[in-house]
């Protein structure tokens, strides 16, 4: 099998992909990039291939990006750093322990969604529970944290240009919200760019109606 059959067998569908997270974002643009004629056009709400290309005065999109990697580098990224070097040391602790597989995740919610500061302000308890679990009666926690040791690294991260058509959302309280202009060299035919009212990085999950409408409507236009 392929690369790019792998990454169809992983994605919504063949023809429309849409990524509302970042790790289905990498997978949804590496299809977009790597397997185009089987794809009408991918849609995404995070750009990690982006990069920041500031040229005096920043935008105030630019500059609304530039602050969330500013706090991403200085308070969010601890644990991409610990995921991403010693997966398995962490995933001995959260497998063993309850209230920590709780606590490594949840922070997560507080810290990315747009709550006011408390994640049941926009996902329910059992919503947020649900999501724990999944990880906690699987007993996956080191296998979810090892994607982050197989993934980084400048051996394992390779840059493809994207050029068939691409629909970006931006939720406001996305981690790095993307910013056109620094997406336009990888993805060379963006089609559709919506800014949203609300939601963070777990778009998805936090607006599901706003991110489905956002979704048909780019799609509709493909048609």
């Amino acid at each position: 099998m392929t690369r790019a059959e792998h990454l169809r067998a992983l994605s919504i569908s063949a023809a429309d992909v849409g990524a509302p997270l970042d790790a289905v974002a990498a997978v949804t643009t590496s299809l977009g990039a790597q397997d185009a004629r089987h794809c009408v056009g991918i849609h995404i709400t995070l750009a990690m291939a982006a990069r920041p290309k500031v040229d005096g005065q920043p935008t105030p999109e630019e500059a609304r990006a530039l602050k969330g990697i500013k706090h991403y580098s200085d308070w969010d990224s601890g644990y991409s750093k610990q995921q991403s070097t010693r997966p398995q040391t962490l995933g001995y602790g959260l497998t063993d322990s309850p209230s920590g597989q709780a606590a490594w995740i949840l922070e997560k919610f507080w810290a990315w969604t747009d709550c006011d500061a408390h994640p049941e302000n926009i996902l329910g308890r059992d919503e947020l529970l649900d999501n724990v679990m999944l990880y906690w009666v699987t007993a996956s926690a080191t296998s979810s944290v090892r994607l982050y040791w197989e993934s980084f690294g400048p051996e394992r991260r390779i840059a493809h240009a994207v050029t068939i058509p691409t629909g970006v959302v931006v939720f406001p309280k996305e981690i790095i919200p993307p910013v056109r202009k620094w997406m336009e060299s990888s993805y060379t035919d963006i089609r559709h760019w919506s800014e949203m009212p609300k939601g963070g990085h777990f778009a998805a999950f936090e607006q599901p109606d706003l991110f489905v409408s956002d979704v048909r409507a780019y799609f509709r236009m493909l048609r």
